[in-house]
């Protein structure tokens, strides 16, 4: 093996294994599922005032976003509580198991909020 990729492989191990993230481990841990669909003005509301930012947010390293069309939401691997019937519909979802939603775009004063509260159900 080259140099090089030798590193590059052994640095990776190591950067993973120091945040927890080991080989076998499940690491898919906590996501926020945007149930959308095209022409959404709510979902095309919160693409302007949140997404930019989103990912760079604690809650968006917490609970990295992953868009999901409505109606492809039995295909999501994601067991939800009920079917999702409005746009934008935000699922907080861990190892698989949704933990709590929120409906609509609530506006950028209480998105944050209403996630923060869904955060706090995420097990440690």
């Amino acid at each position: 093996m080259e140099r090089r990729k030798f590193i590059a492989l052994v640095s990776g191990a190591a950067v993973w294994s120091l945040i927890g993230v080991s080989e076998g481990a499940n690491a898919r841990g906590a996501e926020l599922l945007m149930f959308e669909r095209p022409h959404c003005v709510w979902c095309q509301r919160w693409d302007s005032e949140i997404a930019p930012t989103y990912p760079r947010t604690i809650e968006g390293s917490l609970a990295p976003l992953r868009r999901i069309h409505i109606r492809d939401q039995s295909t999501a691997g994601v067991l939800l509580e009920r079917p999702v019937t409005v746009t934008p519909t935000f699922v907080l979802a861990n190892d698989g198991r949704e933990i709590g939603r929120i409906l609509g775009h609530p506006g950028n004063e209480f998105f944050y909020g209403l996630l923060a509260e869904l955060l706090k159900r995420v097990p440690m």
